[in-house]
């Protein structure tokens, strides 16, 4: 039987093998995550005991990796709702390809920069194409497989980490090597969506037009959210992608404690649907900024075997952050399409980029215990605000009843 398709190649959801374009977008994703850990790890090969740049110098040319992901993001996001997600996919793929080879060739802060930047615009552009995906195949599940999805970032950092760790800790191998492991995935998820066909964003299947998608990104609650997912993706991610320097006092294998955050991130997310049935999606990001608070405050002091504790306490706080702030978006604002959902996750990784250069000037010129207590401030602000959206929320509920 023919179907009739879309000028963009997108098809009807009964026509796309969903189960395959989940793992594609998966697997995408790890290869997304693995270059979080591998910066993590070169940190010390360019550093001062290295090729010579200062922890400051090092923040900047790792900026891109966030300030590129959130312009991919941005601007990957009406990609994805006129062009298709199809296309949008290829694009990621291609930019992955080239900020592979350009890191390998990486000699100096310029090369690495550029090198950041073109791995930066690859991973803003899975988020652009994998977030709505995802929401558009399980309507009725956002809040559980948009977890489901994203405890693949944990778990690819989880993957590099330890890859990191076996490669050039274990058996001494240079980092190219382990640069080298990103083709594995992105070659995997390549052969996955070839000849796939894709469905449409919610945004294009709902019929919302252009301006009434943009109006939606300019009311109050929007723009909340979007303060919010600033502070929480700066206190996840400013915090994992400087481990090295923050840890660097406490006796521990840093890029190791990396990966047994990420694990728990993993493990915590596989288990969002039952939680958010419990305490809600909005419940969930108010939990999560008061372990992370706490889980901060304990790694300031920790040292030795603490430190284990310390990090699971802020692995479980951190846990629900990212996806579920997406999934509170495309609940409640599903008529933002692609584009809100990308301008909300550009938003988180461009306030990452902002923060690791002033962590590193921090850092230069303190220990890391004094880095992680100014990071606490966040989820600080995060408890107040996410506990009063939680109770207003309730109190409209209980004033509908």
């Amino acid at each position: 039987m023919n179907i009739k398709k879309n000028n963009v190649g997108e098809s009807p959801m009964g026509e796309i093998n969903e189960r395959r374009l989940f793992v594609a977008s998966c697997i995408a994703l790890v290869l997304t995550a693995m270059t979080f850990a591998i910066r993590a790890r070169l940190e010390t090969v360019f550093g001062p005991d290295g090729v010579g740049l200062t922890l400051e110098q090092i923040g900047y040319a790792f900026g891109p990796a966030f300030w590129g992901f959130t312009l991919a993001m941005i601007f990957g996001g009406p990609v994805v709702d006129y062009l298709g997600m199809r296309r949008g996919m290829w694009i990621a793929f291609l930019t992955h390809a080239a900020g592979i080879v350009a890191t390998l060739l990486a000699k100096d802060l310029t090369s690495l920069f550029l090198a950041t930047v073109l791995m930066g615009l690859g991973n803003g552009m899975v988020e652009a194409v994998c977030n709505p995906l995802v929401a558009s195949m399980y309507s009725r599940e956002k809040t559980k497989m948009l977890n489901r999805f994203h405890l693949w970032f944990p778990g690819g950092i989880v993957i590099g980490s330890i890859a990191g760790y076996l490669l050039m800790d274990v058996l001494g191998l240079a980092w190219q090597a382990l640069v080298a492991t990103l083709f594995i995935p992105l070659g995997i998820y390549g052969y996955l969506v070839r000849g796939q066909q894709f469905p449409v964003t919610e945004r294009v299947e709902m019929g919302v037009s252009t301006p009434d998608a943009l109006k939606s990104l300019a009311t109050p609650l929007y723009l909340f959210i979007g303060a919010c997912m600033m502070m929480s993706a700066a206190t996840e991610l400013g915090t994992t992608q400087r481990i090295e320097s923050l840890l660097k006092a406490t006796g521990v294998n840093a890029l190791l404690v990396l990966a047994f955050i990420n694990g728990i991130m993993a493990v915590g997310r596989a288990f969002a649907g039952p939680i958010h049935y419990r305490i809600s999606t909005v419940g969930m990001l108010w939990f999560s900024a008061i372990v992370s608070f706490v889980g901060l405050q304990l790694l300031a002091g920790a040292s030795g075997w603490f430190v284990w504790v310390a990090a699971a306490v802020f692995a479980l706080g951190v846990t629900f952050f990212w996806p579920t702030t997406l999934a509170f978006i495309s609940e409640n604002k599903p008529q933002s399409g692609a584009f809100g959902l990308s301008i909300m996750g550009g938003l988180g990784m461009l306030s990452v980029s902002v923060v690791l250069p002033i962590m590193g000037r921090v850092l230069d010129n303190a220990q890391g215990t004094e880095a992680i207590r100014t990071m606490s401030i966040l989820p600080a602000i995060l408890i107040v605000l996410y506990g009063g959206l939680f109770f207003l929320r309730r109190a409209r509920r209980k004033a509908v009843a």
